[in-house]
């Protein structure tokens, strides 16, 4: 037998096992890249705190999305935030070529129509700004720590309080040498010496907050929380009411137009012709009747909303439209889809519809007289709508038209919706479970040991109907709610914020101990965290093994073995709160907190 060459053989398997691991390496299968989010064109609206207008040039201040910006008196916006790192816009104002931008985290100037942003490091760095007034190269910026002054478009600032005794400041307004500050509960102070001292000008106001301040002429107006307007002939000295025919009193907007007074409410908009003596309301085609703002530009009347966006009028409030294309700084708490169309209900716009993966969204609030939906279902060819105060609405035309269906319904804060065949639930804030067996056109109560009428969350498996409480856990009933057991076993957090099942699988999310899993329709639960990073829970979908977590803070998580394990999924998502999943075949919907809807 010849003899095998050693070192030949050595060499001949070292080369065999580099080319098996190569062909291996070759084979494994690549794991699929994480797809970013992205964000969809809609759906629109949100809040609006302010309006700074220059010409054509229209900005708007909102909430959590920072400045937007209109050249078309509203038609479309963009968002103009380069720089801009505190969102929370409360209030804006024009001071030769630059904006000033009043933000919770300071003010922000651009000399660049809002391309770009830049933080004033001054004292005001870290302070809330809620109002700020302009006369020349002075600014004027009411906080929440007092009244700050700079006499250089915004450069430096020092605090100017002397005798302003309320500090925190909501409105500000300048009438020749006065300077006006109205207080959240101190009234109205004035100072004639740019601010170096005030005094207090309550005399005959019958209530301190003070939300607006606006001059016409000769005449200021303060608008106030409780108390409507006040009008003052002689800078100050007294205020009279001047109510009549204003049926709320809850005053948050002023703006003047020549002799026409108008004054925002949180039931729509007022208007006067006579200097106060009398208001008439003016709010046909508001969707949205809480006016956070005001603004005049010429005969166009702007309104800012909490929540529905931007309304225009060009008649003098006779009439009104939304103007928020773009401007997509939407609240979105609940989507549900029917075939390829998905429906987003907001906090404030009502319904969006868009049967194009989100590409474009349209407005579907015909009949939808209560514009705050926190959920929504879906049972054949039906759509209802749960909303916040307006109990539940229908529509049988794909949303195309709306009515209340809300009979029974003792509690109409409907926080969720659940379909059981021909059975549907609504879990009310306040009122527990109530239960519609013929489409919501009656409702009875069905809360029999359910000691918690607090409900969150609905899901259903077969003939199980589960429900999450705030504080006392989960609960099952499977007699379609005639009776109700308690099944908490496992669970370490009993704030339940919301439910998934998926199969016989369900999904509980908590505020602040992440997951938890039962398989045994709910007798008992175990935590399911591992990857999980943050535990605060705001929503869940599943969808067979794959399970979406929505966290307060901005990261979604994934797991695609029954929440065995999670990853964060959070490419472009920009660390939004995310209140709301919808799972539609390959895509994954998610509404967010300000910021509309996102997909991937």
């Amino acid at each position: 037998m010849k003899k095998v060459n050693r070192t030949l053989l050595k060499s001949f398997l070292a080369l065999a096992a580099l080319l098996l691991i190569v062909s291996i390496i070759l084979f494994i299968p690549k794991q699929a890249s994480s797809e970013p989010w992205v964000q969809t064109s809609g759906p629109y609206g949100g809040y609006i705190h302010c309006f700074a207008i220059d010409g054509k040039d229209i900005f708007v201040g909102t909430e959590g999305s920072g400045v937007f910006h209109s050249t078309n008196s509203g038609k479309s916006w963009n968002e103009v935030n380069s720089g801009l790192t505190s969102k929370n816009v409360y209030s804006l104002a024009i001071s030769g070529t630059n904006i000033i931008a009043g933000t919770n985290g300071g003010v922000y100037i651009s000399n660049n129509n809002g391309v770009s942003w830049e933080l004033d490091n001054s004292d005001l760095k870290n302070t809330i700004v809620l109002s700020l007034a302009t006369s020349g190269t002075n600014i004027f910026a009411g906080t929440s720590s007092g009244v700050f002054l700079s006499t250089d478009n915004g450069a430096n600032w020092k605090a100017v309080n002397s005798g302003l005794s309320f500090i925190s400041v909501n409105s500000m307004a300048i009438c020749g040498t006065n300077i006006f500050a109205g207080t959240e509960d101190g009234g109205i102070f004035l100072s004639t010496n740019n601010g170096e001292s005030w005094s207090p000008v309550n005399s005959g106001l019958t209530t301190t907050q003070i939300n607006s301040i606006a001059v016409s002429g000769t005449t200021i107006f303060a608008g106030t929380y409780g108390g409507g307007v006040f009008a003052s002939t002689n800078n100050g000295t007294n205020w009279d009411a001047v109510n009549s025919g204003l049926t709320n009193n809850h005053i948050y907007s002023i703006a003047c137009s020549g002799s026409n007074i108008f004054a925002g409410t949180d039931d729509g908009v007022f208007l006067s012709t006579n200097n106060g003596t009398s208001w008439n309301a003016v709010t046909s085609g508001l969707t949205n009747k809480y006016i956070f703002s005001l603004a005049v530009n010429d005969k166009n009347i702007f309104a800012g909303t909490n929540g529905g966006g931007v309304f225009l009028s060009t008649d003098n409030g006779t009439s009104w439209r939304g103007v928020n294309s773009g401007l997509t700084n939407t609240h979105v708490g609940t989507i549900t889809k029917r075939d390829t169309s998905i429906f987003a209900g907001t906090n404030g716009a009502g319904v969006f519809f868009s049967n194009n993966g989100g590409k474009s969204w349209k407005e579907i609030n015909s009949g939808l007289t209560n514009p705050y939906v926190f959920s929504l279902a879906v049972s054949g060819t039906n759509i209802f709508a749960g909303t916040n105060g307006g109990g539940v609405f229908l529509s049988t035309d794909n949303g195309t038209s709306w009515r209340e269906v809300s009979s029974g319904l003792t509690n109409k804060y409907v926080y969720s919706l659940a379909v059981s065949g021909t059975n549907i639930f609504a879990g009310t804030l306040g009122g527990g479970v109530f239960l519609s067996t013929n489409n919501g056109t009656s409702w009875s109560p069905v809360n029999s040991g359910l000691p918690n009428p607090n409900i969150g969350s609905l899901a259903v498996i077969d003939k199980n109907i589960f429900v999450g409480t705030f504080g006392n856990g989960v609960f099952l009933s499977n007699d379609n709610g005639t009776s109700w057991k308690e099944v908490n076993s496992g669970l370490t957090n009993t704030q339940i914020f919301s439910l998934a099942t998926s199969g016989t699988n369900i999904y509980a999310g908590t505020p602040e101990d992440g997951v938890f899993l039962s398989t045994d329709n709910g007798t008992s639960w175990h935590s399911v965290n591992s990857g999980l990073t943050n535990p605060k829970i705001d929503c869940l979908a599943a969808s067979d093994k794959t399970v979406f977590a929505g966290t307060y803070g901005g990261e979604v998580f994934i797991s695609k073995n029954n929440g065995k394990g999670w990853r964060a999924e959070n490419s472009g998502l920009e660390n939004i709160d995310v209140y709301s999943f919808c799972i539609n075949g390959s895509n994954i919907f998610a509404g967010t907190n300000g910021r509309g809807i996102w997909v991937r």
